[in-house]
């Protein structure tokens, strides 16, 4: 079956070559041989073991500001820089019943002198505001291009490339945050994965579709609806779409989008959705936005200028069901080499209206690059970038934010929530900082996974953007349940001690450093002044191991944790 699969895949290559031969996109911009070794995943240097205890330590960078708070992501466990590492191409999930609860993925570079990438992770479960990264997910393995999603019911999902094309999936279902044992999931380079999170007869199906001239079957498409434990036969997808993303609407129907031979397009499934019928592509339609995805920029030598985005507005108001497509792309009528334009369908993908420039700069020379769309459950819309507008060198580039609320009629000022950074400190032995970012919408924020340079080498972080510009953040930052733990560190026993003004259900929790839930020490209601005595066992009255805990508390209005460290 192995040897058959692969004479799948060269069997569709060369019809891919052939296609590059006589196309008009970007794929005709670069010769054949570029495209083919420098965008598709694929160990090159070998893999070098590094001892993070010994690397050096900085300062991690954080900053907080009325309408958006930035926090490093791969940090050690005293959440501190570690220096000589680099991290790039993030992804971001987000659990709808505990939004406190954040899960990001990303190429875990153990040393900059080396390409050898590995799937890492790091959790969070207090809304962003720390972060602790627990190692890579499968340490010695050649692993890249992470995707995360999330379904309805909390769950987490990670998508991750390793070598021969071949995905694996990854599932956290049991509210913590320890990965568990992999799912084969077919696959290729470039795969990109969305959960369907309706409440009709797709719910919890599982949809990834990647680049078919780098795949491990003959197709770029499959799909899931036994909970990610399986999946199905590889499929082709109309228009062999590259470079993009999926999304489901209110009613279930499927959409992918990325680049092709005649440029973007969108491709509509209304079967994918049931799981007694075979996945079939309903239409292709053309998205006009006045150009098309770039690579091998000033700004990511060795990568992308961005992928494509597609997204649903699910709301109950004058949008729903919208289709929107954004991305950062070279410019067909000026020639500007990178803007990110957005156009929209008010007719479930068949027809789009003319696009509209989001960055609102001057001239037709900087790069606006890696822009990322996403859309909130109440059909607001938040675009983020990378720019170059301001720069004296042409790459060092500030991260932007826009909105809106009319369904992308009109835009909110092109707003800088970042200090400028150079892109091309800390390469890890490859000439670009990932392919792309990641960005989920709730109601209130945006919440965005990405990469830059500001602390001196390529580092991951999570931002929490405000439209409203009232974060707020004392609502993260102030205790109001007093909680503490003492003494700590520990040896037998610690007491926890917290307050409630008014009635509320309380769950208190042990969690260890690789977010593996251990024991509920509370699930009752309280008011007043509590105090729980915990001894390091577990249910069985076994001794936990020493070393560090997390213990988080959640209430029916607000939830924190603690770090407590047992000897």
């Amino acid at each position: 079956m192995k040897i058959l699969s692969l004479q799948y895949s060269f069997v569709h290559l060369i019809v891919f070559i052939l296609f590059l031969s006589s196309c008009s996109s970007i794929y005709c911009q670069i010769s054949r041989q570029e495209f083919f070794e420098s965008h598709k995943e694929l160990p090159d240097d070998p893999y070098i073991p590094v001892s993070r205890s010994m690397m050096e330590r900085s300062p991690a960078y954080n900053i907080t500001t009325r309408n958006y708070f930035t926090r490093q992501v791969n940090v050690d466990e005293n959440g501190n820089n570690i220096v000589g590492d680099a991290a790039n191409e993030t992804s971001i999930a987000i659990d709808p019943l505990n939004p406190n609860r954040i899960v990001i993925g990303w190429r875990q570079f153990d040393t900059v002198n080396s390409n050898f990438r590995q799937a890492g992770n790091g959790f969070s479960l207090d809304g962003g505001l720390t972060w602790t990264f627990p190692g890579v997910l499968d340490p010695g393995v050649f692993r890249s291009d992470p995707v995360l999603d999330f379904d309805s019911e909390g769950n987490f999902y990670y998508n991750s490339l390793a070598s021969g094309f071949d995905c694996d999936v990854y599932k956290i279902t049991n509210g913590g945050n320890d990965w568990g044992l992999p799912v084969p999931a077919r696959g290729g380079d470039k795969q990109w994965m969305r959960i369907d999170r309706t409440s009709g007869i797709g719910e919890g199906n599982n949809y990834s579709y990647w680049n078919a001239a780098f795949s491990n079957c003959n197709g770029a498409f499959t799909r899931s609806s036994d909970g990610s434990n399986t999946f199905e036969e590889c499929i082709l997808i109309d228009g062999d779409p590259v470079w993009g993303t999926l999304a489901v609407d209110s009613q279930g129907t499927l959409y992918i989008t990325g680049t092709s031979n005649s440029g973007i397009v969108l491709i509509k499934s209304t079967s994918a959705k049931n799981p007694a019928e075979n996945v079939s592509w309903e239409s292709l339609t053309q998205v006009d936005l006045d150009g098309d995805l770039d690579v091998q920029v000033a700004v990511n030598p060795a990568g992308l200028m961005g992928q494509a985005w597609v997204d649903v507005d699910i709301s109950n108001g004058p949008g729903k069901d919208n289709v929107y497509v954004a991305a950062s792309v070279l410019r067909h009528s000026n020639n500007d080499p990178g803007d990110v334009m957005f156009a929209k369908s008010t007719d479930g993908g068949n027809t789009f209206e003319s696009p509209i420039r989001i960055n609102t700069d001057t001239g037709t020379n900087s790069y606006q690059w890696f822009g990322t769309m996403s859309v909130a459950p109440n059909g607001r819309i938040d675009i983020i970038w990378l720019d170059t507008r301001d720069a004296t060198n042409g790459i060092d580039s500030v991260l932007y934010y826009s909105f809106s609320e009319d369904q992308g009629e009109t835009w909110s000022v092109n707003e800088p929530i970042s200090e400028p950074f150079d892109p091309s400190v800390g390469y890890p032995n490859q000439g670009k900082m990932g392919d792309y970012f990641d960005m989920v919408s709730t109601n209130d924020y945006a919440h965005l996974a990405w990469a830059n340079t500001i602390n001196g080498g390529q580092d991951v972080y999570y931002t929490r953007i405000s439209p409203a510009g009232i974060l707020n953040v004392t609502d993260f930052t102030t205790d109001s349940f007093q909680f503490i733990s003492y003494p700590n560190p520990f040896t037998d026993e610690t007491i926890l001690q917290f307050k409630l003004e008014t009635p509320e259900k309380v769950l208190i929790e042990v969690f260890d450093i690789r977010g593996r839930k251990l024991i509920t020490l509370l699930n009752d209601e309280v008011v007043g002044n509590k105090r729980i005595i915990w001894d390091g066992r577990s249910t069985n009255g076994v001794k936990f191991t020493s070393g560090l805990y997390f213990i988080t508390l959640n209430s029916e209005t607000k939830s924190t944790s603690l770090k407590v460290l047992m000897n």
